[in-house]
């Protein structure tokens, strides 16, 4: 009887040891892993179609890489007055009339994902194994990006083909968003962020194309 309850005993441990040793190596939410990904690399160029609405000329480069963490420089010509002044604020930005520069602006990228670290709204923008339904908290704002969609085919265009997208779901951060109701960030395991949709509150929309030099 002895040997039975100690049996018992040994076995109720193994599974309470096991779901201890879960529940403290669960994922952080706000934390990148994996690999540095290649397109984290100094030289490496990003840039988006000429003359889209409003926006022409978008080229940003990593200028420095330090403790895994890309500094970007970026600039861009923008006739568009909404999306000029969404951007006024963000920090390293520089208006001249049109001519629309940042400098500063760190990013970390690995194989398993894309995470800002500038600016209010710096946190993980996405992760590739993600799930629908899974959410990113948004540095100390209290809100959260939210995985809205996983197609598993290949279904968005990109440059002459398609490929498979995880897109991630945010609200504007501030009251006074300039009527922008949330924006969508597109990305491809392979090619990271490839786009950036903007939903307007008059029921409009426009989606940024992004390509960058090099892949994971």
């Amino acid at each position: 009887m002895r040997k039975i309850l100690f049996i018992l005993f040994c076995v109720s441990l193994g599974f309470i040891s096991l779901s201890c040793e879960k529940l403290f190596d669960k994922e952080d939410p706000d934390e990148l892993t994996g690999d540095q990904s290649p397109m984290s690399e100094v030289g490496t160029t990003v840039s988006s179609y000429d003359d889209f609405a409003g926006v022409s000329g978008f080229s940003a480069v990593v200028t420095s890489l330090e403790d895994g963490v890309s500094s970007y420089s970026a600039s861009a010509k923008v006739t568009n007055t909404l999306l000029k002044n969404m951007v006024a604020n963000f920090p390293g930005v520089t208006i001249n009339g049109d001519d629309v520069t940042i400098t500063g602006m760190k990013v970390q990228q690995t194989k398993e994902g894309i995470k800002s670290l500038t600016g209010p709204g710096a946190g993980i923008l996405v992760k590739y194994d993600s799930n629908v339904g899974d959410t990113y908290p948004i540095g100390d704002t209290g809100k959260e990006r939210k995985v809205v969609s996983k197609t598993g085919i290949d279904d968005y265009p990109y440059g002459f083909f398609l490929i498979k997208t995880i897109q991630v779901e945010m609200e504007p951060l501030d009251m006074k968003s300039g009527g922008v109701e949330k924006y969508t960030f597109v990305a491809n395991h392979r090619f990271g962020l490839v786009g950036v949709k903007i939903d307007f509150d008059d029921g409009t929309d426009v989606t940024f194309p992004i390509y960058s030099s090099t892949e994971n």
